[in-house]
C-alpha cells in the first residue's frame, strides 16, 4: 500500500499488514522491545518507509539500539607509510558498511616494530577491544601475547603475515608462496635474458616476505635455473636502509637485471634506482598500489606491482572477528587467504 493512495495516517495495523507481522511484533519494533531479529525489524523498516509510517524515524533508532556492538583493536606499522595508512581506512570504511551489528574501530600505528613493544601495545589495546588484529613478524614473545589474549577470550587475527601455522591462530592476507612464484614468472617472461637478479626483503621473520622469497626460489629452481638469484638483503622495512641495499647491489652487481622487493622499503629501492640513472633499465618487481608506486609505474621505474585487495580484506577481517566472537573462542578456523592484484602501468 503506497502512501499517496491512503487517505489517512497510516496506523500500527497498516503497518504490520504491510510488513507481514502480527500488531504485536510491529508494537515491539517501535518501542525497542527484545527479542525481534533484526531481519524483522528491517522488514518493519522497510514497510513503514513504503507506506510513510509516521513512527520511522523511531524504527530507525531501535534497529540501531538493538545491533550487537564490537570494539577492534588493529596494530599496524609507522603512518609514515602509505600502504597502512590506506589500510586504516579501508578497516574504517568497511565497519561503516557494516549492515548487522556497530564496530568501532580502534587502530594504533607502532613506530617501534620490535616484538616487544608489538606484544606490549597487543595486550594494551584488549584491554579495551573485544578482538585483535595485527601485523607482526614471528617471535616468541608475541605468540606468548597471543597465547595470553586467547586465554582470556579475545581472537586474534593476524593481518598481511601469519604469526602462527595455519589453524592456531586466525590470518587473512595473501599466499605468499603463490606471489612469490608469480613475480618470479614475471621477470623470466619480462627480461630480455637470464641474468642476476636481487632480492630485498624487510625481515625474514615475517612468515609472508620468507614464503615470497622460497617461492620466488622455486619458481626459478623448477623452470629457470639459468638466472642467478642473489642472497637477499634486509631492508628492516626502512626506507633508508632499503635504499643504501639497493646502491650496494647495483655498485656490487653493474650487471643486475632485475629487482624483487619481496617485503618493505620500495619507496627506498625506488629512489636509489632513480638516482643511480638505473631507473626503467633494472627490472622491479614490488607491493601494494599506492601513490609511489602509482607514479613509478607510470614513468617505467617500476614493471609490475603486486597488491593486496585491501577493501576485502577489511571486510574478512571484521566478518571473521565477529564470527570468532560468537563461537566465544570456540575451534572455528576463521582464516581468510585472499587473491591477490597485478598492476602494470596500462590498468592503473
Amino acid at each position: 500500500m503506497k502512501r499517496g493512495a491512503m487517505m489517512t495516517r497510516p496506523t500500527i495495523q497498516d503497518l504490520a499488514d504491510a510488513a507481514g507481522v502480527s500488531i504485536a511484533t510491529a508494537n515491539r519494533v517501535i518501542g525497542g522491545r527484545a527479542n525481534v531479529r533484526q531481519s524483522t525489524m528491517q522488514r518493519v523498516k522497510d514497510a513503514a518507509q513504503d507506506i510513510g509510517f509516521y513512527g520511522l524515524g523511531t524504527i530507525d533508532s531501535r534497529i540501531a539500539a538493538a545491533k550487537p556492538k564490537h570494539r577492534f583493536g588493529f596494530v599496524l606499522h609507522q603512518p609514515s607509510r602509505q600502504f597502512y595508512l590506506n589500510l586504516a581506512q579501508a578497516l574504517q570504511a568497511a565497519a561503516a558498511r557494516t549492515p548487522d551489528c556497530i564496530i568501532d574501530i580502534r587502530i594504533e600505528f607502532l613506530e617501534d616494530l620490535s616484538p616487544q613493544n608489538t606484544a606490549a601495545r597487543m595486550l594494551a589495546l584488549a584491554e579495551t577491544c573485544d578482538a585483535i588484529g595485527v601485523v607482526a613478524a614471528v617471535h616468541p614473545i608475541v605468540n606468548q601475547a597471543v597465547e595470553a589474549l586467547q586465554l582470556q577470550g579475545k581472537p586474534v587475527f593476524a593481518l598481511i603475515s601469519q604469526i602462527a601455522p595455519t589453524g592456531q591462530v586466525h590470518f587473512v592476507g595473501l599466499d605468499g608462496w603463490k606471489v612469490g612464484r608469480t613475480a618470479a614468472w614475471m621477470f623470466e617472461h619480462v627480461c630480455k635474458q637470464p641474468g642476476k637478479l636481487g632480492v630485498l626483503m624487510g625481515n625474514p621473520r615475517y612468515r609472508c616476505q620468507e614464503m615470497n622469497e622460497s617461492g620466488f626460489r622455486s619458481y626459478f629452481r623448477e623452470y629457470a635455473s639459468d638466472f642467478t638469484i642473489l642472497e637477499p638483503r634486509s631492508t628492516f622495512e626502512s626506507k633508508a636502509v632499503a635504499e643504501e641495499m639497493t646502491e650496494n647491489l647495483l655498485r656490487e652487481h653493474p650487471d643486475l637485471q632485475g629487482l624483487y622487493v619481496a617485503g618493505g622499503g620500495i619507496s627506498g629501492a625506488l629512489a636509489a634506482l632513480r638516482t643511480t640513472g638505473n631507473a626503467g633499465t633494472v627490472m622491479l618487481v614490488g607491493y601494494e598500489l599506492m601513490d609511489v608506486t602509482r607514479e613509478a609505474l607510470l614513468d617505467g621505474t617500476m614493471t609490475f606491482v603486486i597488491s593486496h585487495p585491501l577493501a576485502r580484506l577489511a571486510e574478512e577481517a571484521l566478518s571473521g572477528m565477529v564470527r570468532a566472537l560468537k563461537v566465544k573462542g570456540g575451534d572455528g578456523n576463521f582464516t581468510s587467504v585472499l587473491p591477490f592484484e597485478i598492476y602494470t602501468r596500462e590498468n592503473i
